[in-house]
């Protein structure tokens, strides 16, 4: 009976194993492809949900069925122009037949190794045959330009027409990727340009220009400001001179009316009373001239001392 008992409990347990491993379960973001002995047993599998299969001899492959992302290396890469240039792309791709893309590749790192290679090398055809223009610019649009700018070289080579530019650069290299990534069971749904720029030796030379043309820019700035210093300084002193010259002659005025009416009231006080007046005037100079400091020596006749005189 004991022994019965743990047959019977070993057939439970391996049924339970067998009974498991013969279902499997997909989900909304996967699909799978069976294989029985590393050959892929009909068409892929994309309806989420349980699913049955043959227990221990045919294997699960799981997929990704969502957009998926590819993120290349910058690359230097020359121009038709002999201008090298670092490229950074990025694509975004999905698997739409799982079967071929098994048969391929196998896993997702192994296409992201095809994937390199596909667009890394048609990007470096493209490029190569197209000038550094086309690939900065997408149109022939008008540009502005500062008078800073109008003895510059780069407005000339701004001014070049463009015959395809960035975004048709783009979708050429989209265009001829997507066919042959298609081999793979992949679908290439887009291929940018993610960044661009030149490398480090025709980097530093365009900072330079860049530097000495700013340089420039802030030198004629300086000597158009110093000029409107100048301009503004002689023009304030031009008008501080009038506005003194102006005030000069107004108090000028005021001082000879002011005189003129002294003169005439002391010419009234005079002819009303002329010793009076010749008394006050003698006055004022005795005032101005004795004090303790002075010693003054006159004679008895002096008409200085004639008023002295009359006060002893």
């Amino acid at each position: 009976m004991k022994k019965l008992h743990i047959i019977l409990i070993s057939i439970f347990v391996l049924a339970l194993i067998v009974l498991f491993n013969a279902f499997y379960i997909i989900d909304e973001r996967q699909q799978v492809i069976i294989t029985q002995f590393g050959k892929p047993m009909g068409d892929a599998i994309k309806d989420a949900g349980l699913h049955i299969k043959v227990p221990f001899i045919q294997k699960v492959h799981y997929f990704d069925k969502r957009i998926l992302e590819w993120d290349g290396d910058a690359k230097q890469i020359p121009t038709s122009d002999k201008r090298y240039i670092w490229l950074d792309t990025f694509s975004r791709w999905q698997i739409v037949d799982p079967l071929k893309f098994y048969e391929t590749t196998r896993y997702e790192y192994n296409a992201h190794s095809r994937l390199d290679d596909i667009i890394s090398g048609i990007t470096r055809d493209v490029i190569s045959s197209n000038k550094l223009l086309e690939i900065i610019r997408s149109s022939n649009r008008e540009m502005a330009f500062t008078s800073e700018y109008s003895d510059s070289k780069l407005e000339d080579v701004i001014k070049e027409k463009i015959i395809n530019g960035r975004q048709a650069i783009a979708d050429s290299i989209f265009a001829l990727a997507k066919v042959k990534v298609a081999e793979y069971g992949i679908n290439l749904i887009d291929v940018r340009i993610k960044r661009l720029n030149y490398n480090q030796e025709v980097q530093s030379k365009v900072f330079e220009r860049m530097i000495s043309e700013r340089n420039k820019i802030a030198a004629k700035y300086l000597s158009e400001g110093k000029g409107n210093s100048s301009e503004i300084l002689g023009k304030m002193q031009r008008e501080l001179d009038q506005i003194q010259s102006e005030a000069y002659q107004r108090a000028q005025e005021i001082k000879g009316k002011a005189d003129a009416l002294a003169i005439n009231i002391y010419a009234n006080a005079y002819n009303r009373d002329p010793e009076f007046y010749e008394f006050l005037k003698t006055l004022e100079t005795y005032e101005k001239t004795i004090d303790n400091k002075n010693t003054i020596i006159m004679t008895t006749d002096s008409d200085y001392y004639k008023f002295l005189k009359k006060m002893e």
